[in-house]
């Protein structure tokens, strides 16, 4: 009788375990891919099975043409919390559309990075596995609109380009050890 199948997110979890922490004591799971992917319903999964922290590049990017600006703040979080100090960034308030209260980030075993940039190569020293995330664009469309509705269908082209952009530059897909497409 054949083994049963082995569990993607389970052997992930087990590769990053056996791995020295690459952010000072922090072990660090980057999920990148395009809106609409799957990224947080990913990173809460893999939170649930490990306990680990999640920080969402969504509360970091500086509004609907900031998508560089997430990479960049989350590094700047990675970098602090690889000398085993306390981060601090602004959030982006979203319905302001101005800087918020700071996000508060600490040390802890095992760090969930998700958002798209969460692989940008400025982030990368940190990074201990890095896992993509796609799917069909229409379905994508469709959960990235059902889940943030009127407040993003007016920016989504605009948040697509970027994407692309961004994608393209970073070879991200390339660079990820595991790809995987959630239904």
């Amino acid at each position: 009788m054949a083994p049963p199948p082995s569990d993607p997110l389970d052997d992930l979890l087990e590769g990053v375990w056996r791995r020295q922490p690459a952010c000072g004591r922090t072990r660090v799971i980057a999920i990148d891919g395009p809106s609409g992917a799957g990224k947080t319903t990913l990173a809460a999964q893999l939170a649930s099975r490990s306990g680990a922290s999640t920080l969402h590049l969504e509360d970091l990017y500086r509004g609907w043409h900031g998508l560089e600006t997430g990479p960049a703040a989350a590094a700047r979080i990675l970098q602090a919390v690889a000398t085993d100090a306390i981060a601090r960034e602004p959030r982006w308030d979203w319905e302001l559309d101005m800087p918020g209260a700071d996000l508060v980030v600490a040390p802890a075993s095992l760090l969930i990075v998700e958002g798209v940039g969460a692989g940008a190569t400025v982030m990368s020293p940190y990074v201990n596995a890095l896992v993509w995330l796609d799917g069909d664009e229409a379905d994508r469309k469709r959960r990235a609109l059902g889940r943030d509705g009127d407040v993003y269908a007016p920016w989504w082209h605009v948040w697509a380009a970027q994407e692309r952009v961004h994608f393209a530059r970073e070879g991200t897909a390339a660079r990820a050890e595991l790809h995987l497409t959630l239904r």
